[in-house]
């Protein structure tokens, strides 16, 4: 039986809770650390049946920023916050954070469902719960509505694309980590393609998936691409199509206009007629699937390492805040009792509880899924023994999030 088939048969089949090895890796966070986000009940309408967690500073900046940060497959949101450090650099430069986190009700790996149309379409499903999420913010703490941005890693990444394409007039920009571009998935079959094989199309066609995913006409969000070149869970091809996707959108030719290199790695730039940069890719070399860690150029470290949270000399994290504009904001000594009071919503929520970090090392998915875009057509079954190809391909959907 061939992929598809195989595919389209296990997509049928009920969500696989307990019996794949990969479920509960990568949700959690050093013992006996206690996260600093707070969960936030009652945000209006939730199709997608999200939770929501925040994290708002003592001393903030005027009229503060808003950066809404999507986890990776496996992950919660205050793990994720943990190994990448946004809720630190929330601190240091004075912005609000929102971090959506998935259920497992929803996905058997906690994976945002990026893929499933009734999840990533405006007006419906995770990317409206998330919508409402944002206006929940907006309202409890006078977010300046020029500066909203959105970041993810993997399924977190697509996702980030999913709200840029169908909310384009709420962000400003957004940061894409090893993720995939809007519209290329409809169903598992197409999801695993994306992943593994990322056929290039025509840059208007996937310009025109965001076009069509809303009535807005512009101006756009500006884009930040990061992407590890040995990444063998999402294909590093799948960063030059977002590229070509946002390009397309914003009018700009295809040849970079300027490329350098930031701590070791090639980052290529494109901006528009007022020299702003508009669209930015990083290729981190000889890394694998994660988000990139290192030192800032203030010296600090944001982030711990961990599960796709991977040590590279670069911190994404960072340089992401960076290209959001939200570095340049230096905290005044005295601020934090100036502050505002915390809003009664604030005020009632408890903080996360203290949850344990996995003690053993993430399995590599990618050894897992890798091998099945090569899987062809058998007239027979296989005649090797102990192996059960239904199974392998079942226990490899659910943890990569393809099975619901």
């Amino acid at each position: 039986m061939s992929l598809a088939k195989n595919v389209e048969f296990l997509r049928n089949l009920p969500k696989l809770h307990g019996i794949n090895a990969f479920e509960g890796f990568g949700r959690g966070m050093r013992r006996g650390v206690r996260s600093p986000l707070v969960e936030i009940k009652g945000f209006g309408a939730n199709p997608g049946d999200l939770r929501m967690f925040s994290y708002v500073p003592d001393s903030l900046q005027p009229t503060p920023a808003l950066v809404v940060v999507l986890h990776g497959c496996g992950q919660t949101a205050a793990g994720y916050d943990l190994g990448a450090g946004w809720s630190t650099l929330a601190k240091h430069y004075g912005f609000v954070l929102l971090m959506p986190e998935q259920q497992s009700s929803n996905n058997a790996n906690v994976c945002f469902n990026w893929f499933n149309p009734e999840d990533s379409r405006r007006g419906g499903g995770e990317a409206c719960s998330i919508r409402q999420m944002i206006a929940r913010m907006a309202r409890d703490h006078q977010i300046d509505p020029d500066r909203i941005f959105v970041t993810g890693l993997s399924a977190g990444g697509a996702m980030t694309t999913v709200m840029l394409a169908t909310y384009p007039e709420i962000f400003a920009a957004g940061a894409v980590i090893a993720g995939l571009p809007y519209g290329v998935a409809t169903n598992v079959r197409e999801a695993l393609n994306g992943m593994f094989q990322s056929p290039a199309r025509p840059a208007s066609e996937l310009g025109d998936l965001v076009r069509k995913a809303s009535t807005h006409r512009g101006p756009w969000p500006k884009i930040s691409v990061w992407h590890g070149s040995a990444d063998r869970t999402v294909n590093p091809a799948n960063a030059n199509e977002i590229v070509k996707q946002w390009l397309d959108v914003h009018e700009l030719s295809s040849a970079p206009m300027s490329e350098g290199t930031v701590d070791g790695y090639p980052r290529q730039i494109w901006w528009n007629a007022d020299g702003e940069t508009i669209v930015e890719s990083y290729t981190i070399t000889d890394m694998a699937h994660g988000t990139p860690l290192g030192t800032a150029d203030n010296d600090e470290r944001y982030g711990t390492q961990g599960a796709f949270l991977i040590e590279a000399g670069i911190s994404s994290s960072y340089h992401i805040a960076n290209f959001f504009g939200l570095t340049d904001w230096i905290r005044q000594p005295g601020e934090a009792a100036k502050a505002a009071p915390a809003t009664a919503s604030a005020r009632t929520t408890k903080t996360s509880p203290m949850v344990s970090q996995i003690p053993v090392p993430m399995p590599d998915l990618a050894k897992v899924l890798w091998p099945l875009t090569t899987l062809k057509p058998a007239a027979e079954p296989p005649r090797r023994r102990g192996i059960d190809v239904g199974g392998v391909i079942t226990r490899a959907l659910t943890a990569a999030g393809l099975m619901k």
